[in-house]
């Protein structure tokens, strides 16, 4: 019986020695995440003084559900749409110190003789911040309020969406122990493939389904539906070949875009704290002080890169976006740390095995100084401002100030823009949901039916009903191909009375989307049958005119696209909502 209970001993003592010692750095006003690493340095096999974890291999599965709870709740705080909505300086700027901090680290593991995959590792942890230590650092000095506070929030956002990606692309760089240019591509490609699919599926679906059982889901069933979901997602991802990290990840950006995304984040809020407090503590078990004094000139080497070189090449790509010193100066000092991504991608190259096991404990160390030295960091843009200032002439800090590198000219509006914006997403989205349609069938449903009606009906009808079941799934998805858009219209309308150049690339593009459609018919009839090209061509051609002039296939596609599009602006049109009632309450108070 005591053996059984090793585990709820060892649980016990994660828990109270972190409420502990989380307490007294509450005291002192230093950061909970740092508690908990300190915690589990205590009741780590490398500290004797106090009792040890015994069953470190339980707490290590406990800690993976820490990282799915963390970037599940992570997910919930996003929106796809606000990110649309943050212009382009936060893009530039994030994914220029990005691409800057992964080569100095990359460089950095070469200088200090560590494999092609651990400096690539390396790379991918020093380019991340710590969302987590730079908000409480705001909280804490009152910054929030100010320009530079929501600029930094943002690139944090889209550090935290890089990392995920990040994530994908080591993993199966580390599967291949190099980076294959055609293996990297297809794994984008698949990302992208998957990520736009459940994207998709997960607005038309989720949305409706709340709505229609509203009546009937209270907190506790709304609980356990969105662990179930995060769940099933983190399976799925596992399933075709993502981390659980990304499942849970997406799952908590669909949930995000609904109705329900704020109450959800309340909800398992008490969940993600103590299975992120049992993560953070399995950080810090790996912690060996043998190991930080061995290791102490690479410990100091990459604290000077991360507090002194990730400042400066922060604030350059910020300042390179179009904001203007202060600002940038602001912005980069505050990303002058590495967090809780470093601890995720540390421990995906050790399980992995693709990282020897001295480097985990030299990021910990790291990161634990840079967390500290995070406040300071912060004020010390000021006084570097003003040096910068007295330093440079009125000329060079105007032109600093108001160079962006995507430059500043005006451009006119020509309407190609809300064409890419609308057309092209839609060709890419029904293209995705189609492809994705031919591949249940071809993988799962036809196997499925052969299986069951094989001994009653020939291989031949079973395609047969295969293909014509598929062709009217997809057909709506081939009419948004083949159709423009109402709003499109009218801009295509302006575009060709504009000049010849519009003309043509509004014909190539119509005959690109005909074109794309035709594809998918052919892909889908030569999956069941083998005919040759001319039949090939005539029966795709006579199911595209069906299709274009069915009236059956017009009302499935536009309810289909009412009932996405409702569901994607039904959290904007119920915060409208809210906000106009508490107007006219203040109102009438005032009244």
């Amino acid at each position: 019986m005591s053996e059984n209970l090793h585990f709820v001993s060892d649980l016990a003592l994660i828990l109270i020695s972190a409420g502990i010692v989380t307490i007294i750095f509450k005291l002192l006003k230093q950061p909970l995440v740092l508690g908990y690493i300190v915690a589990g340095f205590l009741v780590g096999p490398n500290f004797y003084l106090f009792p040890t974890v015994m069953e470190q291999n339980v707490v290590s599965e406990w800690s993976e559900i820490g990282i799915i709870f963390l970037l599940f709740a992570l997910g919930l705080e996003f929106s796809f749409k606000k990110l649309l909505k943050m212009g382009t300086t936060a893009l530039i700027a994030s994914f220029a110190e990005i691409v800057l901090m992964f080569s100095l680290g990359f460089v950095s593991g070469y200088l200090l003789h560590w494999t092609v995959m651990e400096s690539i590792f390396l790379g991918g942890m020093l380019a991340m911040s710590s969302t987590t230590i730079i908000i409480k650092a705001f909280d804490d000095m009152g910054l929030k309020k100010f320009h530079f506070a929501d600029l930094t929030m943002v690139i944090l956002i889209i550090q935290d969406i890089v990392a995920i990606l990040m994530m994908v692309l080591l993993s199966t760089a580390a599967g291949s122990q190099k980076f294959a240019g055609w293996d990297m591509i297809y794994c984008i490609l698949k990302l992208i493939f998957f990520m736009i699919l459940w994207f998709v599926i997960g607005i038309t679906v989720i949305p409706t389904f709340f709505r229609k059982a509203k009546k009937y889901i209270n907190d506790e069933t709304l609980l356990i539906i969105s662990i179930g979901l995060c769940f099933g997602m983190v399976i799925f991802a596992n399933a075709v070949g993502f981390s659980s990290a990304l499942g849970a990840f997406v799952m908590g950006s669909i949930l995000c875009e609904t109705v329900e995304g704020e109450h959800i984040e309340k909800l398992i809020k008490g969940i993600k704290d103590l299975f992120g407090a049992i993560f953070f503590v399995s950080v810090g078990m790996m912690v060996d002080p043998k190991i930080l004094v061995d290791y102490w000139g690479t410990i100091l080497l990459l604290t000077i890169i991360v507090l002194v070189i990730k400042a400066i090449i922060s604030s350059i790509s910020v300042l390179l976006a179009g904001e203007n010193l202060e600002t940038s100066l602001k912005t980069g000092f505050s990303l002058a740390q590495i967090g809780e991504f470093a601890f995720i991608i540390a421990s995906l190259g050790v399980s992995l095995g693709v990282m020897r096991s001295f480097i985990y404990p030299i990021i910990v160390a790291v990161a634990v100084i840079t967390t500290f030295t995070t406040p300071y960091c912060i004020r010390a843009a000021e006084p570097v401002n003003r040096f910068l200032n007295r330093r440079l002439s009125p000329e060079r800090k105007a032109r600093l100030d108001s160079y962006c590198i995507t430059g500043n000219t005006q451009r006119a509006t020509s309407g190609w823009k809300t064409v890419i914006g609308t057309s092209l997403t839609r060709t890419i989205i029904f293209s995705v949901c189609t492809l994705a349609a031919i591949i249940a069938s071809v993988k799962f449903l036809y196997p499925f039916t052969l299986e069951k009606f094989g001994d009653f009906m020939s291989p031949t009808v079973i395609g047969v009903l295969n293909c014509v079941a598929l062709i009217l799934a997809i057909s709506p998805f081939l009419y948004g191909l083949t159709h423009h858009s109402v709003r499109t219209q009218d801009i295509y309308s302006s575009l060709w009375r504009r000049n010849q150049a519009n003309r043509i690339a509004i014909i190539g593009w119509t005959l690109f989307r005909i074109f794309l459609a035709c594809f998918f018919v052919i892909l889908s009839l030569s999956k069941y049958f083998i005919f040759t090209r001319w039949v090939f061509l005539l029966v795709t051609a006579a199911v595209i005119i069906f299709i274009s002039f069915s009236q059956k296939v017009l009302r499935r596609y536009v309810r289909i696209e009412d009932s996405f599009m409702h569901n994607l602006k039904a959290k904007e049109e119920e915060e409208k909502h809210a906000a106009s009632i508490a107007d006219n309450s203040n109102a009438q108070n005032d009244y």
